[in-house]
């Protein structure tokens, strides 16, 4: 072979490699882009991420600032009726003593931010919330307030196990806290909650109508025999005075839970309906004039207030589900607005 043609040949290679080379060249390019297109996907989580996780320490935030507040601060409305009460005791009175007691106990937890019973109470959170909610979130963050609300002092290790009686954990434990969680129509998610002692929840009650030992039938004077029965048996009882919450109908646990959700009303309102508003004013006057008075000791102010609902009941069933609140009613609530902060205080 001559020499041209091996120079030739060795040409050919040449620029066949060099053609090869040029064709390969934009594969390393695509696998440039491709990582750069996947780095910016994870600093896209990232961010997603770290906006969710500011979120939930925002909502942790809040929820702490909600304890804190539920637990030292009693709200207006329940201020006022106390004050009133104060003011209707008559001079050099136990009973006065004791509201002027009940008033120096509410300045001093607020003024120290302490909480103003030693029994801070069963934690009951009430949430309304639109339907893209989960509500398995809320949850975990709001244990995790409370555990830290708990250590701040806001609220006292207060949950034991019931069988052993131990008390190690805080304030967490089956049941406790306990969430109620209601759709609504709003776009805003509102908190509600309620710290509910031991004292009060003891002398709650429960009755099925007929009772043939009050001479109690199945209509709304029955209703109102059991109610008083109720005030009578407590006797001062569960720190009065105090307000109740009652539910006419429904089965036995739908009735005590509607009965909780009455005291979440405000105390200056009255029921939408005209019955049951009536029932309400007349249960308190009458109760008023019992002569049991704050803490048992005598007076004039056995109950602060009441409120009534009604749920339907099966025919064979007429439950009254009675709950009673103490005057150290502890119920405060919040709208939560953008990135979970607190917008507005319900009381």
């Amino acid at each position: 072979m001559s020499k041209k043609k091996v120079a030739k040949k060795k040409t050919t290679k040449k620029i066949t490699t060099k053609k090869i080379a040029k064709k390969k060249a934009p594969k390393k390019r695509t696998k440039k882009k491709a990582f750069r297109k996947v780095t910016k996907k994870s600093t896209k989580k990232n961010v997603i991420r770290k906006k969710v996780n500011k979120q939930k320490d925002l909502l942790q935030d809040s929820i702490i600032e909600l304890i804190r507040q539920t637990s030292t601060i009693l709200p207006g409305d329940i201020q006022k009726v106390i004050l009133e009460a104060l003011e209707r005791e008559k001079e050099g009175t136990t009973a006065k003593y004791a509201m002027s007691i009940i008033d120096a106990n509410i300045k001093l937890a607020k003024s120290k931010s302490q909480p103003m019973c030693q029994d801070t109470g069963t934690i009951l959170f009430f949430i309304s919330h639109p339907a893209e909610f989960s509500e398995l979130a809320f949850m975990k963050t709001a244990n995790k307030a409370v555990v830290l609300a708990t250590k701040k002092g806001y609220l006292r290790q207060n949950s034991v196990d019931t069988l052993t009686g131990a008390n190690t954990t805080m304030n967490l434990g089956p049941g406790h806290p306990s969430f109620h969680f209601h759709e609504h129509k709003k776009k805003t998610i509102e908190v509600r909650l309620m710290l509910k002692g031991g004292g009060c929840e003891n002398v709650g009650a429960q009755y099925a109508l007929p009772n043939v030992s009050l001479d109690a039938g199945r209509d709304l004077d029955g209703v109102r025999k059991v109610i008083l029965d109720a005030i009578i048996k407590a006797q001062g009882k569960g720190c009065g005075p105090g307000v109740l919450g009652i539910c006419i109908g429904g089965d036995r646990g739908a009735g005590y839970i509607d009965s909780k959700e009455q005291l979440l009303r405000h105390l200056d309102d009255s029921s939408p309906n005209n019955t049951l508003a009536d029932l309400e004013r007349d249960i308190v006057n009458t109760a008023n004039k019992l002569g049991i008075g704050p803490m048992g000791f005598g007076g004039k102010t056995t109950l602060l207030a009441c409120k009534i609902g009604v749920l339907n009941r099966l025919p064979a069933s007429y439950f009254v589900s009675i709950s009673y609140m103490c005057w150290a009613y502890r119920r405060q609530g919040i709208t939560l607005g953008s990135h979970n902060k607190i917008s507005k205080w319900l009381y």
